[in-house]
């Protein structure tokens, strides 16, 4: 059995807030679309029924399967095999920075996700990505590159491309924002490394996050944004 005190401490506090965000999920038909290695999928996936569709084979060599899930290989060409309306749920975390054509897959996840369903997006705030270049990592130069509009990249995954929260809804108008919660607003200022894997303050850090994650200020340095996306139920 894969436990979460098995990741590193910045990615354990991650899955534990956006996981409270979304709150208690049961019997929903879930896709978790760019899965990467299923961390997400398998913690649903124990009370859901969750497709995962990830492009990358190496990501899949290691994948969390401690509870049943279909995991396909693909992109969202991939979506073509599935009916209109077939998910309650969409899970899409930190995928859409990495690809061109963002709005057509957002319109495909549309048309895949049921009325009144969600879509849970989680992407790049480029006000936090600032904070992050000049404060921690004393890049002056890239901190105004990003105040310029420009792109920066991830050591992992290579180009972030940026886009901000309501071209969502501008590339598919059936979407309605329900919701935003600002992510890892204040663990990444926190610069006693040494604290950072402890269990009692990654408990109290998580309250701290969860507290000031609705609060617009808050919101708008943080370094992710947690979008609840909704699609409407006309026309459907």
């Amino acid at each position: 059995m894969r436990n979460i005190k098995d990741l590193p401490a910045w990615e354990r506090l991650f899955k534990k807030i956006v996981w409270k965000q979304l709150g208690e999920i049961k019997n929903k038909n879930i896709l978790d679309f760019g899965s990467g290695e299923g961390i997400t999928s398998n913690y649903f996936a124990e009370f859901n029924r969750v497709v995962a569709i990830e492009p990358s084979e190496d990501m899949l060599k290691d994948a969390w399967t401690d509870h049943e899930y279909r995991q396909m290989i693909g992109d969202f060409k991939t979506l073509s095999e599935f009916m209109d309306n077939s998910f309650d749920i969409i899970v899409c975390h930190n995928v859409l920075e990495y690809i061109d054509d963002k709005a057509s897959v957002i319109r495909e996840l549309t048309r895949v996700l049921k009325p009144g369903g969600y879509i849970s997006l989680v992407k790049h705030n480029r006000n936090g990505r600032v904070m992050q270049m000049a404060v921690l990592l004393d890049e002056l130069k890239k901190a105004n590159e990003l105040l310029n509009g420009e792109d920066s990249t991830a050591s992992k995954f290579g180009r972030i491309r940026y886009y901000e929260d309501y071209d969502v809804i501008r590339w598919s108008p059936d979407l309605y924002i329900d919701k935003i919660y600002g992510i890892r607003t204040f663990w990444d200022l926190q610069q006693n490394q040494e604290k950072h894997s402890d269990e009692e303050w990654q408990k109290k850090m998580i309250q701290l996050e969860n507290r000031v994650s609705e609060m617009n200020d808050f919101i708008n340095i943080a370094f992710f944004h947690h979008l609840i996306i909704r699609k409407t139920n006309s026309n459907y």
